[in-house]
């Protein structure tokens, strides 16, 4: 492997050569066990983080969640317990985003575990190559927020400036791609191509489309359905002419 561990003289191997997984955990300075969980830590670089961690069944790969000024033990724990269940993001060939649904735990509304690979989390980079290599990043999520088809450029858009994973008490950002164009504003997007979103500028767009002569706005949901709302001097809907645009609700339904 690449690179040098951070924490220890050296990195640790086992008899037949393997890296050795667990007490590269055990050398990160303040490390303790974590409650309730066999296999599996937790420690804090500052007072705004904690970052838990809990091996897999195998003993070759960890599972890690990340908190930030959120810190909720217990979420947490149900979080590893669930990914080590399901082996998260353990296959030989997992996506960018490996979304694990069926997952809830009180108080949350999360619906789904989602798993990321080294190159999407970074979580050791340039700290600890040999640990960061071995760590699946998981997190709890909504199914809705993923279509299952991302790129890998795309999950690290999404996950690094988007869905926010290591804030536990976050709500659901949808998949939602868009483009627009508004004759009347000024504002449309470049190009063919829709873009990553959110459903606030979505609606605000929408509100801002009447009076806007041949303007539009396009959306796409994690289902790869497609709408197009336009306005030259009414209404239409897909093709179809409309006495009045979709009301908020209507659209977010379409998000989910």
């Amino acid at each position: 492997m690449a690179g040098g561990s951070s924490w220890g003289s050296r990195p640790e191997y086992l008899p037949d050569g393997r890296f050795d997984v667990e007490q590269a955990v055990r050398d990160i300075p303040g490390v303790e066990e974590f409650p309730g969980l066999a296999r599996a830590w937790r420690w804090s670089p500052m007072f705004r983080f904690v970052f838990s961690l809990a091996m897999d069944a195998e003993g070759t790969r960890i599972h890690q969640v990340n908190a930030r000024d959120s810190f909720d033990e217990g979420l947490a724990r149900a979080v590893l317990a669930f990914a080590r269940e399901h082996r998260a993001g353990l296959g030989e060939d997992p996506r960018p985003f490996e979304v694990v649904p069926g997952f809830s735990h009180p108080g949350y509304g999360f619906d789904a575990v989602v798993a990321v690979q080294p190159g999407i989390h970074g979580y050791y980079e340039g700290r600890n190559a040999e640990l960061d290599e071995v760590v699946v990043g998981v997190f709890p999520a909504y199914v809705r927020e993923f279509s299952g088809n991302e790129t890998p450029e795309e999950a690290y858009m999404r996950f690094k400036e988007m869905l926010d994973p290591a804030d536990m008490t976050r709500e659901a950002v949808p998949f939602l791609r868009m483009r627009f164009d508004n004759t009347r504003t000024g504002g449309g997007s470049e190009g063919d191509l829709r873009g990553f979103t959110t459903p606030d500028v979505l609606l605000r767009e929408l509100e801002l489309l009447e009076g806007a002569p041949g303007g539009f706005v396009e959306y796409e949901n994690r289902h790869g359905q497609v709408r197009r709302i336009g306005w030259n001097g009414s209404w239409t809907v897909d093709g179809e002419a409309r006495e009045h645009a979709p009301v908020p609700a209507e659209v977010l339904e379409t998000l989910n």
